[in-house]
């Protein structure tokens, strides 16, 4: 509970720490050093296993198991294996068992919540009421889909695309996991998931569901690893599709891997959103937006609002109300419920973050980092401003992915469009205005694959996400993205979304 000051006269209020739990995540769990393969839990074929640590603490929490090629081949081969019994059975079965699953994940959501804390370092109350939530809620929105695949507009009874190989990056591991799952399933494929080589525990734990559902054997297979086991499952000759989330370098060798093959491909990559503030936007929501927009997650997200284009006559108010703001947000222990902003993946990450902060004030641009004390141990780093940000300089146009924020400025709504445009990336953007049709003007002429207005980071399984440029193609959610999963009947009727 909260503790007054002694002293009635100081300002505001201090926080008493507010801990999660953090044994309801059973670390000790058996299956966390095995892969799922066909219904059951074996151990790597070479028994290689790699550890996976705490973001927050350094601390080690588990041994996995580090698949290998023949491993991958296991797998492969249990989702072919499993693929004509599930596409066969009737779409109304295969929603029961999405719909079970998803029961399931609510019911423990609490352990996954924590669990994905533990991997990741993200706040507990971000796991707890989005990533949780949200993987949740697109196994329901998926298990509605699976005796309706008629009405997806690729005609009557289409056909699922075969043997997806999903590989899921370590900044949502288990919402990513969901958005490819979920919509494979209902369309009768079946699944080889390769998750993030610093993150696999969450996925682990879902295979753990699946079993506990009953799922058919090799319907859903886990193989866990690092950059070659990934890099197996692309080239194997036995996946139908690849659906992969993650850096735009890894996502073109991967279109290169499969370039002149029949299979298909799914990419969802980086981006360089621009967040753009005109000068008639609601002030104090609009700075709750920015901080959303680029300090959820410590700013681990594809479409984070890293850019922030400003109308000039408001520039001044904006920057001081938004310093202003992050002063209040807290840096800490994830699983405190108190906690705003959490750890930052893994040393690697945190060291890209700090070599682009160092070149953004080095380019001449000016810093303005969040006064809060770091924790000794674990991957850290403070929420951080840059104003007199130049269109050339490298913050501006490289995705930093971490708490970072470029500010630049605009006179004209054409301006703005010019400068948001300006980068390789095409994921996100988002208006702030109290007009609707410069909204619609603006959102027209953005090259973004999702555009916000007076809001950011809105997700909803029925809207289809997605980017273009280098942000990759195709769309997950919604009837868009169940169209990854399915092949058109060869009598096609409806429209083609």
């Amino acid at each position: 509970m909260s503790r007054f000051p002694l002293d009635l006269g100081s300002p505001g209020w201090e926080y008493a720490p507010a801990p999660e739990a953090r044994t309801v995540a059973r670390l000790d769990a058996g299956a966390q050093g095995r892969l799922f393969i066909g219904g059951t839990w074996q151990d790597a074929a070479d028994g290689a296993t790699f550890p996976t640590h705490s973001p927050a603490t350094d601390e080690h929490l588990a041994d996995v198991a580090l698949a290998g090629g023949t491993d991958v081949d296991r797998a492969v081969a249990a989702a072919r294996a499993a693929l004509p019994a599930w596409s066969g059975l009737p779409g109304a079965e295969r929603a029961k068992l999405l719909f079970r699953l998803a029961r399931m994940l609510q019911e423990r959501a609490r352990e996954f919540a924590v669990l994905e804390v533990l991997d990741n370092g993200k706040p507990i109350r971000e796991t707890r009421d989005f990533d949780v939530p949200t993987a949740a809620a697109h196994l329901f929105h998926h298990a509605g889909w699976a005796d309706k695949l008629d009405h997806a507009g690729l005609g009557p009874a289409p056909r699922p695309v075969g043997v997806v190989g999903a590989i899921v990056p370590w900044n949502f591991p288990l919402l990513m996991l969901a958005w490819k799952v979920a919509p494979a399933l209902a369309s009768g494929s079946t699944v080889v998931l390769k998750p993030a080589e610093t993150t696999p525990l969450t996925a682990l734990r879902f295979a753990e569901l699946c079993e506990q559902a009953d799922l058919p054997p090799g319907v859903l297979n886990v193989v866990t690893g690092a950059g070659a086991t990934g890099a197996a499952l692309v080239r194997h000759p036995g996946v139908d599709k690849i659906a992969f989330t993650g850096s735009t370098a890894v996502g073109k060798d991967i279109q290169r891997t499969l370039a002149g093959t029949d299979r298909r491909l799914t990419l969802e990559l980086g981006g360089k959103a621009a967040n753009i503030v005109f000068a008639d936007a609601p002030i104090d929501e609009t700075i709750e937006g920015i901080v959303d927009g680029i300090f959820f997650n410590q700013g681990h997200v594809c479409c984070a609002g890293s850019r922030l284009l400003v109308e000039e006559p408001v520039h001044d108010l904006v920057v001081e109300r938004l310093t202003r703001r992050i002063g209040t947000l807290r840096l800490g222990d994830p699983l405190d419920k108190n906690t705003d902003v959490g750890a930052i993946n893994s040393p690697a990450q945190l060291a890209r973050i700090r070599e682009l902060a160092d070149v953004g004030e080095a380019e001449g641009a000016q810093r303005w980092t969040a006064d809060c004390p770091l924790p000794e141990r674990g991957n850290w780093f403070p929420p951080t401003v840059f104003t007199g940000v130049s269109q050339s300089s490298r913050i501006a146009q490289e995705e930093i992915f971490g708490p970072v924020l470029s500010v630049l400025t605009f006179r004209t709504p054409d301006e703005a469009v010019t400068k948001a445009n300006n980068t390789p990336y095409g994921l996100s953007a988002g208006i702030w205005t109290e007009k609707g049709a410069r909204i619609l003007w603006m959102a027209d002429r953005l090259r973004a694959g999702v555009v916000w207005a007076n809001t950011f980071n809105r997700f909803d399984p029925a809207s289809p996400f997605g980017g273009v440029k280098e942000s990759g193609f195709g769309r997950e959610g919604g009837r868009q993205g169940l169209h990854a999963y399915l092949e058109p009947s060869a009598d096609r009727g409806g429209i083609d979304g």
